[in-house]
């Protein structure tokens, strides 16, 4: 069954659709096609108009914008204040992100014990995307290191409901 779009504002319906045609893309080429498709209207001023994203002073936050059961996915936009990070973690599932407004460092980490080891740090910037399979050996953490609030629209493989239990390995908070 199609996502209903017609009653979202154009950028924000472009955006699903585009995610909802690469979300069938085979299962090794997905993470990166919806990726690709974040892309497209990741920057744009007004794609999150008529939705209420409001953030929380002790941790970022995640706002459903849509879902789509049949393909078994979930789009979200995450809204962080400056100092708010996620924890060091792999994936359960396939994501793709892309950055709405704000800047974002994603930090990339070697496995190691006792914890992941950092390696690479890259600033996300409006418009720029990021994605991952599901991999116990691919660890990152999202942060915002800026000094204004970010928004982050991140689209994983799971359902909104087990997004608390079915996304993360988490290493360290």
């Amino acid at each position: 069954m199609p996502l209903d779009t017609t009653s979202l504002n154009p950028s924000l319906a472009r955006l699903l659709e585009g995610i909802a045609e690469a979300a069938s893309a085979p299962p090794a080429t997905r993470a990166e096609a919806v990726a690709r498709a974040i892309a497209v209207e990741a920057a744009t001023p007004g794609l999150l108009d008529g939705f209420a994203c409001p953030c929380r002073q002790d941790r970022y936050v995640r706002h459903l914008l849509a879902e789509n059961t049949a393909l078994g996915y979930a789009v979200v936009a995450l809204v962080w204040r400056p100092g708010q990070m996620s924890p060091v973690h792999a994936h359960q599932t396939w994501c793709a992100l892309g950055v709405h407004r704000g800047a974002l460092t994603e930090t990339f980490y070697t496995p190691a014990e006792p914890l992941p080891e950092p390696r690479l740090s890259v600033l996300r910037r409006p418009g720029d995307i990021s994605h991952g399979e599901a991999r116990p050996d691919v660890i990152h953490r999202i942060a915002n290191l800026g000094t204004c609030d970010a928004v982050s629209i991140h689209c994983y493989g799971v359902a909104y409901e087990r997004m608390g239990s079915d996304v993360n390995v988490i290493f360290a908070e």
